[in-house]
């Protein structure tokens, strides 16, 4: 189920110079990004990693905002608000951070999600200057003006319509989450709804930069071949005279306890295939049992090895497709399953196999050589996410955002070694419990009658 809405679009390491076969070998002590943290005088809170093992930089610029910032009627807004901060600057032209970014070598993007807003680059490591001013300059002195508000309202309703409104299963995924939740700031869609899209006015984006734009309410990490002093002067010669702000009004993010199942069913004319949408609600945050219930979905439905694909999909034939993850976000996550059942099956069935793959390890520890699998798989996949300049300066955004611990980049591997197979079934009995549940069951349109012939 995918959550986040993405607008045209997770060192020196102690590992940086060894293959990933041999990283993956080694103790979880050497996994390190040593990171140094700089406050500016506006609040700019900043992290620099140096690593000089290729020659390029990347920079993330992380806001503490999302969707759970708005409020009914003005539904999509952040995500409108992403495609805005491309619209340029007053130094820099409507396009040309993509064009300086693009004709300089680098590649650039933007990201929003329910809890946070990213916007990122890399380039060459000579072209640090030009990626920290490009930013500072939208932070600093966003244009907005009606129809540049106008043109990217346009965008983002088509975006609506490609991914939503004329994509089989999507307006599934976005009643799920109405279902599934209470609170209004995961509720609802990120992308928005038509009406909310048409009722922003420019008032109200100007209002939006004010609030949640300010420097106060941002986190600046940036990785790669430069020299610390040099790159924190740049930093300070951009950034720091930009106005803070006010902090922003604070959003409960807490759902409270589920007390029965909930359930529904959609005709989708676009499907071609019933599918299940199972979620239990999960953990808080980065809260005690997030490294169990990873552990849990590796064991129970990751990859081709896991307890649901080799029983649902592989002995019993009962589905085309089968998987899931574990959502972590600042209030409330989730635990997801997803099912898409094969024609000749009918999906209360597959739901049935579904809890008694779940019953097994409610009521059984798992394997020592599932833990262990798991432990392996989640090791290679995050070791295999901070290689890359990149993945590092956005994962350690995220986690100041979301966490407020960026030292979770290093301290994330020994939770899930920590993680012993009682926790497992422990977090299996806590939350995937029936009471805990929702469900949404999506079924294909019925065939439309053929027009009868006329006759003569």
């Amino acid at each position: 189920m995918q959550r986040a809405w993405f607008s045209g679009v997770g060192l020196c390491l102690a590992f940086a110079l060894l293959p990933v076969a041999a990283a993956t070998a080694a103790t979880t002590a050497a996994v390190r990004v040593d990171f140094s943290e700089h406050t500016l005088k506006n609040g700019l809170r900043v992290q620099l990693v140096e690593d000089r093992t290729t020659p390029v930089i990347a920079v993330n610029v992380a806001y503490d905002v999302g969707s759970r910032n708005e409020r009914p009627g003005l539904t999509g807004f952040a995500h409108l608000f992403e495609h805005m901060m491309f619209k340029g600057s007053k130094n820099v032209g409507d396009g040309e951070h993509f064009y300086q970014v693009f004709t300089n070598g680098g590649s650039m993007n933007g990201t929003t999600s329910a809890d946070i807003t990213l916007y990122f680059e890399a380039l060459p490591a000579n072209q640090l200057e030009l990626a920290l001013f490009l930013e500072a300059d939208r932070m600093r002195s966003l244009e907005i003006t009606q129809a540049k508000l106008d043109n990217q309202r346009q965008a983002v309703q088509e975006e609506r319509r490609m991914r939503v409104d004329n994509q089989p299963y999507g307006r599934s995924y976005e009643r799920f989450d109405e279902l599934f939740y209470d609170n209004f700031g995961y509720q609802h869609s990120t992308i928005g709804s038509m009406e909310d899209l048409n009722a922003a006015s420019v008032e109200d984006v100007a209002e939006f930069f004010r609030i949640y734009y300010a420097p106060n309410n941002a986190v600046l990490s940036v990785v790669g071949d430069f020299k610390r002093d040099d790159a924190l002067a740049l930093i300070r010669k951009y950034f720091e005279d930009i106005p803070r702000q006010p902090a922003p009004p604070p959003v409960d993010l807490i759902d409270p306890p589920q007390k029965a199942e909930r359930r529904e069913t959609l005709t989708d004319p676009l499907a071609r295939a019933a599918q299940l949408l199972i979620g239990y609600k999960g953990d808080v945050g980065n809260g005690p049992d997030q490294a169990a219930l990873q552990v849990l979905s590796s064991v129970l439905q990751s990859g081709d090895s896991s307890r649901l694909y080799q029983t649902i999909s592989k002995e019993k034939e009962l589905v085309t497709g089968i998987g899931g993850y574990v959502e972590e976000r600042i209030g409330t996550g989730g635990f997801y399953i997803t099912a898409t059942v094969r024609p000749d099956r009918k999906p209360e069935e597959v739901e049935a196999a579904i809890y008694e793959e779940i019953s097994r390890i409610v009521e059984h520890p798992i394997a020592d050589w599932e833990l262990q699998k798991a432990r392996n798989a989640t090791r290679m996949g995050y070791l295999q996410s901070i290689r890359s300049a990149q993945n590092r300066a956005r994962i350690l955004g995220t986690y100041t955002i979301l966490f407020r611990d960026p030292h979770l980049i290093n301290t994330r591997l020994a939770k899930i070694e920590a993680v012993t197979r009682a926790d497992v079934q422990r977090v299996a009995k806590k939350y995937l419990q029936p009471t805990n549940r929702t469900v949404l069951t999506t079924l294909p349109a019925p065939a439309a009658a053929p027009t009868p012939t006329p006759g003569p």
